[in-house]
């Protein structure tokens, strides 16, 4: 039994889960050095959606804000969440962009990366892994978790194991749905903690209400560290709240030592920040209530929205009901992929094919047929023969490391934009988001010739983690 550690996430999930990631990094700037003074195990601060939100939402860039949170956090170790090969983007990225990205973030500023596949496919993670090795930081790979036939505990500890053997620091339960449940949390901590040597982590998040009792039934198991939010970004899709979990195990041997006193003057600076973007209409009250399908469907609430916003475009809001009882047979069709980015995209978009065109698989978006052929990485369990002939004919299923098929591409990217390239950094930027960061670029020269910019607008979408 140890004092507990926590990793405070209102500058990156806390905000992601509510606004759609829309937080500016003044609105973050005269706080940072009261975060700084609180004693966190760590600051969630880039990573996720932050990177695209601020290029295509708020005109900033993500590499300047990371300097200036470095600049004002002294004591306190950064962090940030990473989609292993996917880096920050919804594809696979050749080994010297995820290379030099992650070279950059580290000496930017960041201490910690956290870093997921959403197949839980470790191959996905190995250049990540070592990369932030090699760059002085601090490797997390995080487990996915999902329930299904074929997620259950032998299966996580083997990939803890996995994780620890691939040289991982640390390893992350990442609860992604908030789906959980307290005493299925107490057998997966006390066998992974068995397993490996490592610390370990619970991030989870609010939705459908369970997460307070799943982190208090972990610490009792032997969980190192919790991730939380200051109360206005905290509960709802966020993660639970910091106050409360601090004071819940305060006088125990699991205390934090965190001051409450501190904790609730750093939440009073965020609250009218909270209730502006709550005027604005960005954060829709919605997200803040307890959602128990989530424990039914064991669907994501940024999933959720996303289908509701599927069915609206198509006038099929009465389908809604179908679409969620169709979601977990695409998953069972296509192996039992864990739901979150770009998986959870994915099934619902099928899910949402499948009723609306009334026959299963008539039409297939090309990211499920490069899935089934295997260059997103290895499905939990394999996809049947009948499934496959559907989907992809008679096409070949590649095996190996889905990254191995991709040839360098950072001279190729640097070549594209050097009219624009302000700083190395750049290129990184465009090999993300190429259309959002060039429109970037142009409107920080415009800023600079001071000529109009109102052009360079973006209705494109985002999509949460």
């Amino acid at each position: 039994m140890s004092k507990i550690k926590v990793t405070e996430t209102v500058l990156r999930d806390g905000h992601q889960s509510l606004i759609a990631t829309r937080m500016k990094t003044e609105e973050m700037l005269p706080i940072l050095e009261k975060l700084d003074q609180v004693g966190y195990h760590s600051l969630e601060v880039w990573g996720g959606a932050t990177f695209d939100a601020c290029i295509r939402f708020l005109n900033e860039d993500p590499w300047e804000r990371l300097r200036i949170i470095r600049k004002n956090v002294k004591n306190t170790k950064l962090q940030m969440l990473l989609r292993g090969q996917n880096l920050l983007g919804y594809k696979n990225y050749s080994d010297d962009v995820v290379e030099e990205f992650i070279k950059r973030a580290i000496s930017n500023g960041i201490d910690i990366i956290r870093m997921f596949d959403a197949l839980n496919d470790i191959r996905n993670l190995k250049t990540s892994i070592r990369a932030t090795k090699e760059a002085g930081g601090h490797a997390q790979t995080s487990i996915s978790y999902t329930v299904s036939p074929v997620h259950n505990v032998d299966y996580y500890v083997s990939v803890a194991k996995e994780m620890e053997n691939e040289g991982a620091d640390s390893i992350c339960i990442k609860d992604m749905s908030g789906i959980l449940l307290p005493y299925e949390a107490v057998e997966m901590v006390k066998r992974i903690k068995e397993a490996v040597n490592i610390p370990l982590q619970i991030h989870s998040h609010f939705t459908s209400g369970v997460a307070n009792q799943t982190y208090m039934k972990a610490v009792e198991a032997g969980v190192d560290i919790i991730d939380t939010a200051l109360s206005p970004f905290g509960n709802g899709t966020s993660q639970p709240s910091t106050e409360p979990m601090v004071a819940s195990l305060q006088n125990s041997p699991y205390d934090t030592g965190l001051d409450l006193g501190l904790l609730n003057e750093i939440a009073e600076y965020f609250r009218p920040i909270k209730e502006k973007y709550m005027k604005e209409g960005i954060l829709n009250p919605k997200v803040l209530s307890v959602d128990a399908k989530a424990l039914i469907y064991q669907v994501p609430g940024g999933m959720l929205s996303n289908l509701v916003s599927q069915l609206e475009q198509q006038r099929s809001m009465d389908k809604y009901e179908k679409v969620l009882e169709e979601v977990p047979k695409v998953r069972e069709d296509l192996g039992y992929p864990p739901l979150v980015t770009p998986m959870s995209q994915m099934v619902g978009t099928q899910a949402v094919f499948n009723v609306i065109l009334g026959e299963r698989y008539k039409m297939v978006p090309s990211e499920i047929k490069n899935y089934v052929k295997g260059l997103y990485g290895k499905p939990t369990v394999p996809i049947s023969q009948e499934i496959k002939e559907k989907i992809i004919g008679n096409e070949e299923v590649y095996t190996g490391r889905p990254a191995d098929l991709l040839e360098p591409e950072l001279n190729k990217l640097k070549n594209e934009i050097k009219e624009y390239i302000e700083q190395e950094e750049d290129v990184l930027s465009y090999a993300l988001f190429p259309q959002v960061a060039l429109r970037y670029f142009q409107y920080r020269q415009a800023e600079k010739y001071k000529i109009d910019a109102s052009l360079l607008n973006s209705e494109e979408k985002t999509y949460p983690i």
